[in-house]
């Protein structure tokens, strides 16, 4: 008989977080009406699929069962929405499915061997908030981050400690099956910054003694238009000279006046060309460049190609590949409109960037937001490996402003690109090979690095025993409307 915890009458919330919410980069939008009716439809499903194993509703939800059931009412509701559609121009069955069999949801064998899963899981952008490094970031403007949301509400007694180094590690290295990760950059000034350099590497080194071994990478960061571009490249020089720089993170668009990669816009400052030398000259020719979720200006992927066929001596890791929300995902050709993920791939046809080469697509927050529109998803993922290349894919999932990445790790996991969509539009099969290429192997010849095992103590079946008795849940780490959004913009916009 299982004993009884404190916590076990608690909601968890469903497993795969299908709710409405963002970050502080873009208002969340509105749950479709698919999304609706399916979190309706999993909440009951979820009831009654308890009542038939005889498990709590809590411990069904946090297990693997309450994951499928959750996958499967999406799923149920994405085919009857295709096949109701009115569209003259839409299929009658979604690109996209979560395939698991009837019996994942009441048996957790079943649902084990379809989101248990065994291959490694590489996450190229995790973020957190410390303020314990360095004391004076209590005192910067983003002080007030995470207070008055979702994010404050991971049950520690001081809000600020939700995104600390600690829940980093408890949510991507126990709470998921994920083994390695890289602590991205934030557009935040990089002086008292509770994601500075110094907490990027403070964390690293945590995990380093506790688990001995190399599990967490570090990127650098540069702002060319902060400080004069002397300046810039001195600063990155001591950068590598101080610390273990894996890849540069850097935002086009943020903190200070905007540039471009490629230094295509008279009148914008020209520093691109030369940021791009000196990380190949210093020996770390990986840039990460945000593009994409929000329209701003200069955040379009137009310079990726050019800045990728001029230096072809330096890797470009296109983080979020360009998707913006609201923009609805379909094939490409070169008369779609240019927008969403299309501007990535015209980026790249016109500058002569053929596939698997120096462009790779990162799918944080994408992903998240893609998996409730499973045609939508079908579309983007298959664009990337058509156009980006199978060997250029990379997982990522912006954790832990979602919490836990459990959920993106076992959706992907299940899902599948239709055979219609892989005949008419030249997508792949999303074939266990391929996947693992995504979660993993393509970011470790990316960065050089050897595969790193999973939780060193213990293995993934008994880390799936253990998160049943964890306190919390599936909590969304980020702000759940455009009230919210808002607040935590004009709070972050001190910072940059």
């Amino acid at each position: 008989m299982r004993w009884r915890l404190p916590w076990d009458d608690e909601d968890p919330g469903l497993p795969i977080k299908i709710t409405r919410v963002a970050n502080d980069e873009y208002v969340p939008a509105p749950l479709s009406p698919l999304a609706r009716e399916a979190v309706r439809r999993a909440r009951q499903d979820c009831e009654d699929n308890a009542t038939r194993t005889g498990m709590s509703r809590r411990h069904f939800l946090l297990s693997a069962c309450g994951a499928a059931t959750t996958l499967l009412a999406l799923d149920g509701c994405s085919k009857e929405a295709a096949r109701h559609s009115t569209s003259p121009t839409t299929s009658r069955t979604p690109g996209g499915s979560f395939t698991l069999p009837p019996e994942s949801t009441t048996e957790p064998e079943v649902a084990t061997s379809v989101l248990g899963g065994s291959e490694l899981i590489f996450d190229v952008q995790g973020h957190l908030l410390d303020y314990t490094v360095d004391p004076l970031s209590k005192n910067a403007p983003d002080l007030l981050n995470s207070l008055g949301f979702p994010q404050a509400k991971c049950g520690d007694a001081n809000p600020h400690d939700c995104f600390s180094a600690s829940h980093f590690l408890e949510l991507m290295f126990l709470r998921s099956d994920t083994s390695m990760a890289i602590v991205s950059a934030l557009p935040l000034l990089p002086q008292h910054s509770p994601e500075s350099i110094v907490v990027r590497d403070r964390v690293r080194q945590v995990a380093h003694s506790l688990s001995h071994d190399d599990r967490l990478l570090i990127h650098g960061e540069a702002q060319p238009t902060l400080s004069p571009l002397p300046a810039t490249l001195e600063a990155m020089a001591q950068q590598v000279a101080d610390y273990p720089i894996a890849a540069w993170k850097v935002y086009t668009h943020t903190p200070g006046p905007p540039w471009w990669l490629d230094d295509h816009e008279a009148g914008v400052a020209q520093v691109g060309n030369a940021f791009i030398n000196k990380a190949i000259e210093l020996g770390v020719p990986r840039i990460c460049v945000h593009k994409g979720l929000v329209p701003a200006p200069y955040n379009d992927p137009v310079d990726i190609g050019p800045a990728a066929k001029r230096h072809p001596d330096a890797s470009f890791i296109v983080y979020h590949a360009g998707w913006e929300q609201g923009i609805a995902e379909g094939p490409y050709s070169p008369a779609a409109p240019v927008s969403g993920v299309n501007r990535l791939v015209a980026s790249l046809q016109a500058a002569g960037i053929a596939p698997n080469s120096n462009v790779y697509a990162e799918m944080g927050t994408t992903w998240f937001n893609l998996l409730r529109l499973p045609t939508q998803a079908a579309h983007v993922v298959g664009k990337l490996l058509k156009y980006v290349g199978e060997d250029n894919v990379l997982w990522g999932t912006d954790s832990i402003w979602y919490g836990s990445p459990q959920d993106q790790i076992q959706a992907f996991r299940a899902f599948q690109i239709s055979e219609e969509f892989q005949s008419r539009y030249g997508y792949p099969a999303l074939t266990p090979q391929l996947k693992a290429k995504i979660f993993a192997t393509n970011a470790l010849r990316l960065y050089g690095v050897a595969p790193v095992p999973g939780h060193p103590s213990y293995t993934r079946a008994e880390l799936a025993q253990i998160r049943l008795d964890l306190p919390g849940g599936h909590v969304a780490l980020g702000p759940t409307n455009a009230a919210e959004a808002a607040a935590l913009a004009r709070r972050h916009a001190g910072t940059a």
